[in-house]
């Protein structure tokens, strides 16, 4: 059963009033129910963020189920962040017993009193009391059958005065609680951990955390197992960082080319320039006030406002220069410059917020991703308007008159002047031919509206992580042989590719942790970007 909650519920509060309702429903439930129902607090559309592999050769798999159940998962479990640790392909060790029909009705016995001795003889009561005239002690005996060799020895009836023992009427052998499960990693049978993160937890911090735990628990598994990482997300997401980096560098160091193409003179350059990073300084200020953090949307946000933190700048230093053209001294031109253009720059900043409003205030799923863009962009032109009317004018006054302009200034200006020329050759020709233009203009809002239908939709756009989950399904009534058949000649197709690293799958677990026989999952890891189209 699945729980969601409104968006402004407190999770923690939540949980209380979940257990509270399993506790009055326990009474209930049917007495057959030998696990009572429990909860757990994650969301069930997280993928993991980290799977392990746990194998090793010679082990049995049912001996590695027990290091991952009582050494690996709570190991993991206690790492800041870590949701929980499920295990696909569970091996759990168990005694299964074959009971032959033929040989217990040759020997008299029924199926039901074979049952029943099996269960007396495993039974973990006190088998006595011992009473004193001061104390009294409860006797036990640690006499529970724990491989097959002592249950086929167990003694379950007799006949003609002679035992007969389990293994006289059946076949008993080790083997695992449920058959009906597995998982290999690309061939060989494995045990496949998956670590998911807690909703608020960051996955590199998390993904981090674990590798650190894994030394010393690989010290900790038998001779000849290992535990080895499969799948990584936060390698897609460093990766998706380090691009955002790259390009608000690169939009930093196109805004200062464009300022110094255009004003044509160093020292005016580095007063927008400065203003640029002072800006996205203060804006990280407030993002800390405030509860954002650094993450993909914000680092969005943080490149967009890197075009939009630089106008009000531009604006001041223009208006204090033109004053500075026409004789002023630099101090009063900043002065004055400041004070008349004040009131637009704070018009542009409220323009700019307006703009971003709806988003910031978007409800939903929807509104609760791209809130954190809409506040970013937002606290980005408040911290970029708080500069321009204090630190701009500051360093504006600082400025000399114009002097004699070099030769890359006079190269610039014919430049500008030809694209002037060819901008007006451009416009007399458009307003001569008016009914090309008006025929273009419909054929680009035709063009526009088939665009706005054939371009791919969705909620964010796909992105090239370097993981595939992939489900298979199989008939209702398909068989674990046949199945499992099906499954590893489906992983051996993908494993087959060249630009695949790692497969590993799974059959018997649906995704919400039932038991499906004829469902299974597989996660594959392509090879790095660079060796694959």
């Amino acid at each position: 059963i699945t729980l969601q909650f409104v968006l402004g519920r407190n999770i923690d509060a939540a949980a209380l009033d979940v257990q509270s309702a399993i506790s009055r429903a326990q009474r209930q439930m049917p007495i057959e129910m030998t696990v009572p129902p429990s909860f757990r607090k994650v969301n069930p559309a997280d993928a993991p963020v980290l799977l392990l592999t746990l194998q090793g050769g010679e082990v049995p798999l049912s001996r590695l189920n027990d290091t991952a159940a009582l050494v690996i998962s709570p190991a993991l479990s206690r790492v800041p962040g870590v949701a929980q640790v499920l295990t696909y392909g569970e091996q759990q060790y168990a005694v299964r017993i074959h009971l032959d029909p033929d040989r217990a009705a040759a020997l008299g016995m029924g199926f039901d009193d074979a049952q029943k001795a099996i269960a007396a003889a495993n039974t973990n009561t006190p088998v006595g009391l011992l009473s004193g005239p001061r104390q009294q002690l409860t006797l036990r005996a640690n006499d529970q059958l724990s491989n097959a060799e002592a249950f086929a020895n167990l003694v379950v009836g007799g006949r003609n005065g002679a035992p007969i023992r389990l293994s006289d009427i059946a076949t008993v052998e080790d083997g695992v609680a449920n058959a009906r499960i597995a998982a290999w990693n690309g061939r060989d049978r494995a045990l496949i951990l998956a670590v998911q993160r807690q909703p608020d937890a960051n996955t590199v911090e998390v993904v981090d955390g674990v590798r650190r735990a894994l030394p010393a628990l690989q010290a900790a598994l038998p001779p000849g197992a290992t535990l080895g990482v499969m799948l990584d997300r936060s390698v897609s997401i460093r990766a998706a960082v380090h691009d955002v980096q790259e390009s608000l560098a690169i939009a930093v160091g196109l805004v200062v080319l464009v300022i110094f193409i255009f004003l044509r003179r160093a020292t005016a350059t580095i007063i927008p320039a400065v203003a640029v990073p002072v800006s996205l300084a203060v804006t990280l200020g407030l993002m800390y006030v405030f509860g954002y953090g650094i993450d993909n949307i914000t680092l969005l946000g943080l490149t967009l406002a890197v075009g939009l933190v630089v106008d009000d700048a531009i604006v001041v230093l223009e208006n204090a220069m033109r004053h500075m053209e026409e004789g002023m001294p630099p101090m009063q031109a900043a002065v004055v410059g400041s004070r008349e253009i004040a009131f637009t720059v704070v018009s542009i900043t409220a323009s700019l917020i307006a703009v971003f409003l709806p988003i910031l205030l978007m409800g939903g799923v929807v509104g609760r991703v791209f809130n954190a863009f809409a506040a970013t962009v937002s606290l980005a032109v408040l911290a970029s308007c708080l500069v321009s009317l204090t630190l701009t004018p500051l360093m504006a006054s600082r400025l000399r008159p114009h002097g004699k302009e070099g030769a890359f200034a006079r190269g610039l200006e014919r430049g500008f002047g030809a694209v002037e020329r060819g901008y007006a050759w451009l416009l007399d020709r458009a307003l001569r031919f008016r009914l090309v233009v008006w025929v273009a203009f419909a054929g680009t809002l035709v063009l526009a509206g088939w665009l706005a239908v054939a371009i791919p939709k969705g909620f964010f756009p796909v992105e090239d992580t370097g993981l595939l989950s992939v489900s298979t399904e199989g008939p209702q009534d398909i068989s674990f042989d046949d199945m499992a058949t099906r499954q590893t000649r489906v992983a051996e197709l993908i494993a087959a590719s060249p630009y695949v690293a790692k497969v590993t799958h799974n059959i018997g677990t649906s995704a919400g942790g039932g038991q499906a026989m004829n469902q299974g999952r597989m996660f594959v890891e392509l090879k790095p970007r660079a060796e694959r189209p």
